[in-house]
This record gives structure tokens, sequence and C-alpha cells, in this order.
């Protein structure tokens, strides 16, 4: 295993961050709950941290070789492990469907973006 680079980390994150302002607007900002989204923001990082001990895990070497990997890998875990719990939990909860395929499609955006900064910062 490499090291994790920690700088991809924290810029993924802050891109994901300001994706989320771009999906959600004005609820993606702290107003009457600033703990609310501070517990959502160190959320964000640690998804951000496990993106990239995961890149970590394959190496610089592979990376190097087969760059779609921040992209299948980050994606993949948005499109088989998130979406999927946002959908069952929103079907349990007997809420809008519509609105759990958003909040997924932000969740695959996020995890492509964080991916593709670790392409371009590795």
């Amino acid at each position: 295993m490499g090291p994790v680079n920690w700088i991809a980390v924290g810029a993924g994150w802050a891109v994901a961050s300001l994706l989320g302002v771009a999906f959600y607007g004005r609820k993606a900002m702290p107003g009457g709950k600033p703990a609310l989204h501070l517990l959502a923001a160190l959320l964000l990082l640690a998804s951000a941290a496990m993106v990239g001990h995961m890149l970590a895990r394959v190496g610089v070497e592979t990376l190097q070789a087969k760059p779609w990997l921040y992209f299948m890998m980050a994606g993949g875990l948005a499109l088989t492990f998130i979406g999927p719990a946002l959908v069952i939990t929103a079907v349990r909860r007997e809420q809008a469907l519509r609105e759990a395929l958003y909040d997924w499609s932000y969740w695959l955006a996020a995890y492509l973006a964080i991916g593709g900064t670790f392409w371009l910062l590795d």
C-alpha cells in the first residue's frame, strides 16, 4: 500500500462540498443548525479519506498504468453502495423515490469528482 495523498483528500472534499452547494443550494448552507452541517462536512471528509485509502491500496504504479481506475473505483462506490442504500432507505420509509434518485445523482457526481481530484493531484 502506498501513502494516502492527504492533499487530494482535502481538495476532493472541497470539490464535493462545492458540488453539494450546487446541487442543494441554500439547504447546503449552515442556517439554524450549524452542528448538523459540521457533522455532514466531517462525514464527507471521511468519505474522501476512504477513497484516498482505497486508491492508496491500489498503488501509484497501477493507477498510472490504468488511470480510469480513479473514476471506476470512486464512482463504483456511489453506484453500488451509496445509491442502493439511499433507495432502500427511501422505500422503507415510504419517501419519494425521486428525492432518493436526486441524492444518488449528487453522490455519484461527488465521488466522481473526488476520484477526478485524485487523478489530477496524484
